[in-house]
């Protein structure tokens, strides 16, 4: 006999919000805080490829703060492009690393330094892509205050492949949506 899924999570939150709880206020402050933001991405012309114009799609990241009360890691994940059958190549980046972010009346004004990596395809057989390499994004964004725990935010980034993107590309990505803080 198995235990509907629901059910079970059901069962693991009673349990455990009791203990979560029943900490002291100085403990539940150790739990640590950051955002989570899902938006929408837009790369400039031949970022990775050479005679690639510019990519769409969307970014989603995780950021918790680790040391209070301005620095963080952050985790990004990005895909972008046109669909299956599309000689535009379909791009998903993954990328980590350090957060700084500080803030004041609710504004929150950051900067990252993100390493990881790239992989792109298509299904052109005239300029036929297939690959992935290292891949780095350095950049600046605000989260604006909507709401208790919404934000609204704009990031600009250098992002690049070192080893393919061409020099004379634009090597920028532009990133706007909403922020869940917690």
């Amino acid at each position: 006999m198995s235990i509907p899924p629901r059910l079970a999570y059901t069962c693991i939150l009673l349990v455990f919000s009791p203990i979560l709880f029943s900490l002291p206020p100085a403990a539940q402050a150790q739990v640590p805080k950051g955002d989570l933001f899902f938006g929408y991405s837009r790369t400039g012309n031949d970022t990775f490829y050479p005679n690639v114009g510019g990519l769409s799609g969307w970014e989603a990241i995780g950021h918790i703060k680790i040391r209070k009360p301005f620095l963080g890691v952050e985790g990004d994940v990005a895909h972008y492009g046109l669909g299956a059958d599309s000689p535009v190549p379909r791009t998903t980046t993954v990328l980590f690393g350090p957060r700084v972010t500080l803030g004041v009346a609710g504004i929150k004004i950051f900067a990252h330094g993100l390493l990881g990596g790239e992989h792109s395809a298509n299904n052109d057989s005239n300029l036929p892509i297939s690959g992935g390499t290292f891949a780095y994004a350095l950049g600046l964004g605000v989260d604006l205050p909507l709401a208790p725990f919404f934000a609204w935010r704009v990031q600009i980034d250098r992002l690049s492949a070192p080893s393919q993107s061409p020099s004379e590309g634009t090597h920028a990505r532009f990133t706007t949506g909403i922020v869940f803080r917690f």
